[in-house]
């Protein structure tokens, strides 16, 4: 697969992603900085670190299935994994630029 090629499924898993919101948040877990890296092998085989925004979240069990179902259902996706992860913790600092203009932080 060219390097291009995956660059363009890495493209469509974030805007799947952006479709996924967080449901105390009114914005998507990729601008709040939930997602930590989106990788995509030779096979179409996609991993995904993700955090949330708490331990004691209350979808920790759902969020990440949510996630991995979205994602797998992308036609150019053979599997997914999705690895959740609180190393980093999550702080406000990982939100984008849009996610603190929306939610009054800037």
């Amino acid at each position: 697969m060219k390097h291009e090629e995956t660059v363009e499924i890495g493209d469509k898993i974030v805007n799947v992603l952006k479709t996924i919101y967080d449901p105390e948040i009114p914005v998507d877990i990729y601008e709040l900085g939930l997602i930590y890296d989106v990788l995509v092998n030779e096979n179409n085989d996609a991993k995904i670190l993700m955090t949330l925004t708490s331990p004691n979240c209350p979808v920790a069990e759902t969020m990440p299935k949510e996630v991995e179902d979205k994602v797998a259902a992308l036609p150019e996706i053979n599997n997914v994994e999705v690895e959740l992860t609180f190393d980093p913790t999550w702080t406000q600092d990982m939100m984008s630029e849009e996610a603190k203009l929306e939610l009054g932080f800037l």
